[in-house]
């Protein structure tokens, strides 16, 4: 007959403990902004979805008019967009973006 002990709980972490913060009014506030950028990063999820989406219309609309499938001269307009907006890291992102919506060929 093997017996079993319970199984041991860690301590819960306090606001500081889980923030890095070293006050707990420092915590709350760092809680609230992790909060919003939560609420954000579901926002942008969300657009880069539709943005998705919409590009593939474009894409459909383009391959059965007999074009191509990618605009190129329209990839270096966004990407000089997102380069003059955030610089440089911003390229990055576009870049990102137009792979995510290139879909498949």
């Amino acid at each position: 007959m093997t017996s079993t002990a319970p199984a041991k709980t860690a301590p819960a972490k306090t606001a500081a403990e889980k923030t890095g913060a070293h006050t707990e009014e420092a915590a709350a506030l760092i809680d609230d902004a992790r909060a919003r950028i939560d609420t954000l990063d579901d926002r942008i999820i969300g657009l880069v979805q539709e943005r998705m989406a919409v590009s593939a219309v474009i894409q459909e609309a383009r391959i059965t008019s007999g074009g191509r499938r990618i605009s190129l001269s329209r990839e270096m307009e966004i990407l000089a967009s997102y380069r003059d907006a955030l610089g440089r890291p911003g390229t990055s992102l576009a870049m990102t973006l137009l792979e995510l919506c290139r879909g498949r060929a």
